[in-house]
């Protein structure tokens, strides 16, 4: 029987207060749990921001973007150890929808090809003058 493989995105916010050395040690922590477990294939930090209300009286956290493909049956554990660490303040894990994926990506190749094919009209435009000059 074939395996289900997934995607899914989950976001978690570190404590910054325990240092930087504590965030990226947190951060490679769940990036390899992630690793070990599924494909990761994306990760954004978007580093320390202030939190809409504070968490403990903690008012800013370090936040973590990371976008994976795993077995069904993983997200639910990755809930479970986020919830054990006490140096993730909030977590969240969802799946994504792979009709939209695909869409999102078609889409993003149309923009690039559409990028493309202007920056090559305006290079040949950019010469086109050139050699009427010579």
């Amino acid at each position: 029987m074939e395996k289900i493989i997934n995607s899914y995105e989950t976001l978690f916010i570190v404590n910054a207060e325990n240092g930087d050395e504590a965030v990226k040690a947190t951060v490679s922590k769940f990036t390899g749990l992630i690793a070990e477990n599924g494909t990761l294939e994306e990760v954004n930090e978007w580093g320390k921001r202030r939190l809409a209300y504070p968490i403990d009286d903690i008012p800013e956290g370090y936040y973590v973007v990371a976008t994976f493909k795993s077995e069904p049956e993983f997200p639910a554990e990755l809930e479970r150890v986020f919830n054990i660490d006490e140096s993730i303040m909030r977590s969240v894990v969802i799946k994504l929808d792979e009709k939209k994926l695909a869409k999102a990506a078609a889409a993003k190749e149309a923009k690039a090809a559409a990028e493309a094919a202007a920056a090559a009209a305006a290079a040949a435009e950019a010469e086109a003058p050139a050699t009427d000059a010579e």
